[in-house]
């Protein structure tokens, strides 16, 4: 199997993210190109610099559509809790119907730091709390004593708010 070009590439990227409802890893796609893993990761910084709406999450390439906005409900919530309440904290939410998008602190040097998350289920969220056990990786929240934000999606504000209920209750939600 000969390798794509640059241009070749980057259009399977973009087409297959387009059509996918699940993450895509670079290591799939570079399989399908017959090139390294690298190589993709340096493709989509290309598609990025050239405004294409692709995002890495922990489960792999996403590429954002736009939804009507009067369907998604989004609130930005501040929360803090130690490392081992994470599993804790993100089964909270997603068990409402809630996507966590993002979680961001507040860093003294760089200003507002800002991580995509995208979990929407359990299996999403554990499969980034496994990452997160590795030794080489660290909650952002480390830098804050456990204070960050979370941006949080739903198709109503109801379910949002079921869930900052419960995050309350367990004395997460600040």
């Amino acid at each position: 199997m000969k390798k794509m070009s640059p241009q070749e590439r980057q259009k399977l990227i973009i087409t297959t993210l387009e059509s996918a409802s699940t993450p895509i890893t670079a290591s799939e796609f570079a399989e399908k190109a017959n090139v390294s893993r690298q190589v993709i990761v340096q493709d989509v910084s290309i598609l990025k610099a050239k405004n294409e709406p692709i995002i890495a999450t922990s489960q792999g390439y996403v590429y954002l559509r736009e939804k009507a906005e009067d369907s998604v409900q989004r609130r930005t919530i501040v929360v803090r809790h130690t490392p081992e309440q994470t599993l804790e904290e993100l089964y909270m939410i997603v068990d409402h119907g809630v996507t966590v998008k993002d979680v961001s602190v507040e860093h003294p040097v760089y200003g507002d730091l800002t991580a995509s998350i995208m979990v929407s289920n359990r299996k999403e969220v554990d499969l980034f709390y496994e990452k997160l056990q590795d030794p080489k990786a660290s909650h952002l929240s480390s830098l804050t004593e456990g204070l960050h934000l979370h941006t949080l999606e739903a198709d109503s504000i109801e379910k949002i708010e079921a869930a900052c209920r419960e995050l309350e209750r367990a004395g997460i939600l600040v």
